[in-house]
């Protein structure tokens, strides 16, 4: 199996250099063959080696990597991903600071300061043709300042077993989507311009939402979860729960469409 692994790795790569040949001698009218309907070829092969390893180029396809927490008793995740999609989530098992995977040349920056653990992922970091998402699980026995930003990347979070001081998830184009924390945190933001934004509260977990939609919006609010007690601002309706210690969730986008479940 690692024998066969190796040899789907080259063979893109052998292709497309044999092609590239191709047209140069067909360029230089070294080689009398019309090139020119073979050119979609091209972008069924750099297709298929996306789908298949989720990357243009194999040795641009994501690594993983982990760090130990050591004496760390905070952390700052911010993040800059651009086009690439990002996955959060909290890891099972504790000794680690954060794990996951990256993109080549994208590993996190880690400074610490007084016990707090500032890590950064920035897209710039990394080849503009690398586009790997980045899978990332953080420690759920400390708190958390998380900043998330993309451009036409998808972010996904589940926030549930983290403990959040502050949360602010933002795209320009992609979809926000968020599972919030089981317990009280610090307050969170969900935003995207062109894109969706959808979030769901655990069972039993008293929330305020507040929707801040657009002229261009749309708003789904889970009405028998659900109640506006004003204008654009909603609390959870179980009878057992109160509002003190109440997650608050904001919500906004201006042409997309926001879900509240």
């Amino acid at each position: 199996m690692r024998a066969q692994s190796k040899r789907t790795v080259w063979l893109l790569p052998l292709l497309l250099v044999v092609v590239g040949v191709l047209l140069l001698l067909d360029n230089f009218l070294l080689l009398d063959v019309d090139l020119t309907p073979y050119w979609p070829w091209l972008l069924v092969l750099a297709g298929l080696q996306v789908l298949v390893k989720g990357d243009i180029a194999p040795s641009w396809q994501a690594h993983s990597f982990g760090i130990t927490r050591g004496s760390v008793r905070s952390g700052t995740l911010e993040i800059e991903s651009g086009e690439i999609d990002v996955q959060i989530r909290a890891l099972r098992k504790p000794g680690r600071l954060i794990a996951g995977q990256y993109t080549a040349r994208s590993r996190p920056s880690l400074n610490v300061r007084n016990n707090h653990a500032t890590l950064q992922l920035q897209r710039g970091q990394t080849w503009w043709l690398s586009m790997a998402d980045w899978d990332l699980g953080l420690a759920s026995d400390l708190p958390w300042g998380l900043l998330a930003s993309s451009s036409i990347g998808n972010l996904d979070v589940d926030l549930r077993g983290l403990v959040l001081e502050r949360a602010v998830i933002a795209s320009g184009m992609g979809t926000v989507t968020a599972v919030a924390p089981d317990r009280a945190s610090g307050p969170i933001f969900l935003r995207s311009t062109l894109g969706d934004v959808r979030v769901a509260v655990p069972e039993d977990m008293p929330a305020t939402i507040i929707v801040k939609a657009g002229p261009f919006a749309r708003v789904r609010v889970d009405s028998r979860r659900y109640e506006e007690v004003s204008e654009n601002r909603y609390v959870t309706r179980d009878p057992g729960n109160t509002l003190q210690g109440a997650l608050e969730i904001t919500v906004s986008t201006v042409f997309g469409t926001i879900h509240v479940n």
